[in-house]
């Protein structure tokens, strides 16, 4: 893709920035994180919809949300400022404890911002039993899961500034089932700001005892969900779903009114252009993401999971577009298979390189189980050496704004000339993968990850545990790829068979690459490496020597499951060939 196609050139040219400017402004003065406030900031977004003529679905959904209402930390007659995680334990009668201080190092970009980042010396579960432990960066979940399995009665996580995040702690995603219920934090979590923090540190030195007050509110909630389909002309039942949360901490402007102002314009032009989408699209607001740990994307993964498996072609979520300073595309999620078409896009669009990475296992990506090739989660980002110069540390969103979960996320974040140029990569995204012949998504880069990391696996598992097989497998699934490309690129495979194998592909190839537990299930809100069934292997030098049978168990089931579905993905290619 070298150039905006001319039906997106026409879509392109009507987009305006006074409607998504004015949601912006509008969302700028309402607070989205009290559930009567967000079902309220549902109703405005549907006046707006309405007044542009875009029918709009709303659905009443029922999440399991916990709202932090206040929370702080007593030393002595001191008192200091703090912001509950949600879904940690709420304590407003106060625990007091000894303090233990567990060191940890801050994440140096957002690659590594959910990562554990815990240092060796202090890491000693029998120092943390009984204890309240303090430890450097944001309550993520997988951090604070530790902390509690070793036994800690409470955790203080010293964020990097003099700002204190909003996070919520639990590795649970979404709503959990009866048996995620052992998994729901039992202990209560708060986040302080870094120069309370070092003296807090200091109190644990000298043994001073503290008391942490959390206050909560968890239950299940009535939340509204607007829904707009823009139909396509192709006759089918296939959509593009392009997506971002609604609710925020506080009025969240950077994170992320301004991406429910994108959407509100992508939905504008694309039903003022609907006669010339070839495949429907859906765009969806979610509520719940920010105190449900993604609860309205996972709500709609469920009760939408039939359409989805039968008929998504790719999912885009919009996140954090339109700050200020944010002029570059960096640290952009996408899946390998749709990299080459987001970069391509983007530098059509923007004349920028665009860098991407694998997904986190955070944001609204509820739909790797289901097995729908996704991109974007973030978009346009502050340059690297702007961040440094005014001394700013890796955030989850907000352009890389260090107001990023803060109350300081106001109007200031928000550019309207970047959210213009965000509007318009949007837009190509969604119409791009709407419109072409044939989905544009290249499986070839896949086998090609693939093939790396079971290489790297290979080097660490030295002749412990051979993945010859599955490197042949994947050697010749790439080469019947080839062999299907080809008769795309030169117009002798129907469009039709193209479209079913691609899409076929993707319910078999993201869930091996992306998740753990069965389809249609969610995995745990933790770091998901690469082929996780075979991760083990990344790990295998640590592996004791009287664990390796089970580990050598491990890795061979791990083997099987991959290889099954290498099969599967084959069997699907040769039928798009045989076609």
């Amino acid at each position: 893709m070298n150039a905006v196609a001319p039906d997106i050139d026409k879509m392109l040219a009507d987009v305006r920035i006074d409607a998504p400017w004015e949601l912006t402004e509008r969302f700028a003065a309402l607070p989205r994180c009290l559930p009567e406030d967000v079902n309220r900031a549902c109703d405005l977004l549907v006046e707006r919809l309405g007044r542009h003529g875009v029918p709009v679905e709303v659905v009443m959904t029922r999440l399991y949300l916990s709202i932090p209402l206040q929370a702080h930390v007593q030393l002595g007659s001191d008192i200091f400022r703090a912001k509950p995680s949600s879904f940690s334990r709420s304590v407003p009668q106060g625990l007091s404890g000894e303090l233990v201080y567990v060191p940890a190092t801050y994440s140096a970009s957002i690659s590594t911002l959910f990562h554990r980042n815990i240092q060796a010396q202090g890491s000693d579960p029998q120092r943390m039993r009984g204890r309240i432990v303090i430890s450097e960066g944001y309550a993520t979940p997988a951090k604070m899961r530790e902390f509690e399995l070793a036994g800690a009665v409470g955790v203080i996580a010293i964020n990097p500034g003099v700002d204190v995040h909003w996070g919520i702690c639990t590795t649970i995603w979404g709503a959990p089932e009866l048996d995620d219920l052992p998994r729901k934090p039992r202990i209560p979590v708060l986040a302080v700001n870094h120069p309370d923090g070092q003296k807090l540190i200091a109190a644990a030195a000298a043994g001073q005892p503290v008391t942490m007050v959390t206050e909560l509110e968890e239950a299940w909630f009535d939340q509204k969900m607007p829904l707009v389909t823009i139909p396509g002309t192709s006759g089918d039942d296939d959509f593009v779903l392009l997506h971002g949360h609604y609710d925020s901490w506080d009025v969240g402007v950077g994170d992320n009114a301004t991406g429910d102002a994108t959407l509100l314009e992508i939905a504008r032009v694309l039903w003022a252009h609907r006669t010339q989408l070839r495949r429907s699209v859906r765009i969806a607001w979610w509520p719940g993401h920010s105190t449900g740990r993604y609860a309205g994307s996972t709500w709609y993964a469920d009760h939408y999971a039939a359409e989805l498996d039968e008929h998504c072609v790719a999912q885009i979520n919009c996140d954090s577009p339109g700050c200020r300073w944010a002029t570059e595309y960096r640290h952009v999620s996408w899946m390998a298979e749709t990299e080459r078409f987001a970069q391509a896009t983007i530098q059509a669009v923007t004349g920028l390189q665009a860098e991407g990475e694998r997904p986190h296992r955070a944001g609204d990506y509820a739909f790797n189980n289901i097995g729908v090739s996704s991109l974007m989660m973030l978009s346009s980002t502050m340059p690297q050496a702007l961040a440094r110069e005014k001394g700013y540390y890796a955030v989850g969103g907000c352009g890389g704004n260090i107001a990023w979960h803060t109350e300081n996320d106001t109007l200031d974040i928000a550019d309207p000339q970047t959210m213009l140029t965000d509007i318009r990569v949007y837009l190509s995204l969604v119409a791009g993968i709407a419109n072409a012949p044939v989905l544009p998504f290249d499986w070839r880069a896949l086998t090609r990850e693939f093939n790396t990391t079971l290489q790297r696996y290979q080097q660490a598992l030295g002749e412990d545990h051979s993945l010859a097989a599955s490197l042949e497998q994947v050697a010749a699934l790439e080469a019947q790829l080839d062999a299907a490309y080809r008769r795309i690129d030169d117009g002798t495979m129907d469009h039709a068979a193209a479209n079913r194998m691609i899409r076929r592909l993707a319910r078999v190839l993201v869930p091996i690459n992306h998740t753990l537990l069965p389809r249609f299930a969610h995995d745990a809100a933790s770091a998901m490496p690469a082929l996780p069934t075979l991760a083990l292997a990344s790990r295998w030098g640590g592996v004791a020597d009287e664990h390796k049978g089970f580990a050598l168990t491990q890795l061979r089931r791990g083997d099987n499951k991959f290889q099954g579905a290498i099969r599967q993905a084959l069997h699907e290619v040769r039928m798009a060939l045989a076609s």
